[in-house]
This record gives C-alpha cells, structure tokens and sequence, in this order.
C-alpha cells in the first residue's frame, strides 16, 4: 500500500534506487541530502544532519509514514564515525517526531556488520560463513551498531516498527559515492584500455578463488520496499543479496569481456587500485575532455580504496538469506547481469566512454 515516504540520502547508490522503486509503487516521495540533486518525481529537501535544529526545520512540514536511512559519513577514525553517524540518525528521528507520522524506519547497514569496521575489517574472531543475522554484534566497537541503537530507542519512544538491511557490496549508480566498486571497475577497465595496461585483478587469492555474493541497488531497494509493508518482518534485521554466488576468477573475465579486454593472468599477488590509480586523474580528464564525458573528476566516480577493501579481503564471504526468503521475499539477481546492466547504464549517461 503506497503511502508518503523520506529516503535519507536519496543523491547516494542505495538512496536513488529506493527513491526509484517506490515512486514505481505509487509512493509520494521525498529525497533527503546535503545538496539534493533533480530527481524524476522525487520532493527535495536539503539538510545537513549534523546540525540539528537545521534538520528539525527542513523536516516541520514533512509526514512520512517510511523513513529509509541510506546514508552515512566516513570519519578518520571509528570513534569519530560512531560520534559522527549516530549523531545523524538521531538528528533525524528527533526531528520527524514532532509529527508523529512515521510507522516504519529502515536503515541500511551492511557486512561490517559480520566483518567489523574499517580499523578492524576482516581481522580477529570472525562469525562463520555464511553470514546468518542470528550471528549477532562482534565484541568491537562499530559504527552501523551505533546507528542501529539509535533507530531502537527512537522506535521504542516513539511506537515505530524497523528493520534493518545488511547488504554485501553494492552494485549500482551514483557520482561523488565514497563506496562505489561497479564504477571503480568501469573506470579501472577504461583507463586500462587506453594506456594498454593489464587488465588485472587487483585483490586477494582467497577472493580470487572462492565464493562470493553482492547485491544490486535496485534487489536491496525492493527489500527495503517489503520490510516497510510487511507485518513479519517488522523488527528484524535482513541479510540481502542477490541470491547466486560467484567466483572472481570467473567474474574477472566477464567484465573484461564486456570491456573488450583480455584478462591478465592472476598471479596471487595483491596490486591495490589505490596504487595502480594513483596517478590516473589528468589521463581521466583527458578522456572525459575527448570523449564528452559528464564528470572528468577521476575522484568523483571512482573509490578504489573501498574496491580495495573488499577484494583484498583474506577470507571467503558469502551470505545467507533464508531468513527473508522464509518470510517471502525472493526477488533475484544474477551478479553478471547486474554488472552489466550498471556499464551500459553508465555509458548511457557519458560517464564511461
């Protein structure tokens, strides 16, 4: 049943695909952001929540019955990212209080969830795989743990039902996103077909060689959708992906193929993109000057320190969804597709030759 709903961080990749689905389901849509962008059917409203009167302000005439938090800030440190990205979604929920419309928040999180933060991520004692939701917090301090006990004293003040959604890494469009690996890659393989560089895999053997999972904007956007309008799953927290699993050694060659690239044979060392792009930006203004292309800020499409992250990862991670599945959610993806379906809509839009 559409009703009015605010989506946190409408600009970002999960933001604008849920901004997208809803407004396909007959939604009244409002798109919350620093410096929210013109989005098709989507009601802007600008506001910085880490100020909280400003926010409280932009939100007074506002009655969403749906609040999907997409966003988040990255700190230096995880003690500033807790300080920081708790302080955000509490200046949210206390400034849609006052009206006392909201039925349903969601938040989404993400694997660090299972993994740990940034200055911990992969390390220590680790849940087994696959990753289930009963699996519970790791015993380090986290920032998404934060947010979510923001939403929880929010929900039991104020009577709302949540849910929380923990996608692995996410495939999708946005400019200027701090986690970005489709369009990294889209970048990496351009800038490797004009300067002749190998095309190589730039991360772990333990990544090249066993399984994996990710999930596209859009299935995590349908998730979001479900959890807000189904009574089962009011407070619970999600695993979403997009339900097969791969291998990097297979999927390497298919992006290189759409690319028009032969892979370079993978030789079980780690070569960060950070590194190999290191000194990229004036080649991707050339390219973008050349071609036409909609944004020649090398920095603002692509985030290798994050593809890094995830690809250098020293252990196999793959995600269990029965939870959801049981509970009626099936939506599916495969990955390649899901790939290919982000570079075409990529090159649609001038942001890849």
């Amino acid at each position: 049943m559409a009703g009015t709903a605010l989506v946190v961080g409408a600009s970002g990749i999960v933001g604008s695909a849920t901004a997208a689905v809803l407004r396909e389901g007959g939604w009244t849509v409002h798109g919350l952001a620093r410096r929210p962008g013109a989005q098709e059917g989507v009601h802007p409203v600008a506001a910085d929540l880490l100020d909280a009167a400003g926010t409280a302000a932009a939100l007074r005439d506002l009655r969403p019955e749906a609040v999907f938090i997409t966003t988040w800030l990255r700190q230096p440190t995880e003690a500033e990212n807790i300080r920081v990205n708790a302080a955000m979604v509490r200046n949210l929920l206390d400034g849609l209080r006052p009206g006392a419309s909201v039925r349903h928040v969601a938040l989404v999180t993400g694997l660090k969830h299972y993994l740990g933060p940034f200055e911990a991520y992969g390390k220590g004692v680790l849940p087994q795989t696959p990753f289930r939701e009963e699996q519970g917090r790791l015993d380090v301090e986290n920032f998404y743990y934060a947010q979510e006990d923001e939403v929880f004293a929010a929900a039991a003040r104020d009577g709302f039902g949540w849910s929380v959604h923990r996608p692995h890494t996410v495939i999708g469009k946005a400019v200027g996103n701090a986690m970005n690996m489709g369009t990294t890659l889209a970048v990496y393989a351009t800038l490797c077909r004009e300067l002749g560089r190998p095309f190589r895999f730039p991360g772990s053997p333990a990544q090249w060689n066993g399984l994996t999972d990710m999930t596209d904007a859009r299935l995590l956007a349908k998730q979001l959708l479900w959890a807000a309008t189904t009574p089962a799953a009011r407070n619970e927290a999600f695993n979403v992906v997009n339900g097969d699993v791969f291998r990097w050694s297979w999927m390497w060659g298919r992006i290189a193929n759409w690319f028009g690239l032969e892979p370079a044979p993978f030789d079980g060392t780690v070569q960060p993109l950070e590194a190999q792009m290191a000194n990229d930006a004036p080649v991707w203004r050339r390219i973008a000057e050349r071609e036409g292309l909609a944004e020649p800020d090398l920095a603002r499409l692509a985030s290798p320190w994050h593809t890094d992250a995830d690809l250098g990862r020293p252990i196999e991670v793959v995600t269990d969804m029965s939870k959801s599945r049981r509970l009626g959610f099936t939506a599916y993806q495969p990955t390649d597709d899901a790939f290919f379906a982000l570079f075409g809509q990529l090159r649609a839009d001038r942001l890849i030759p």
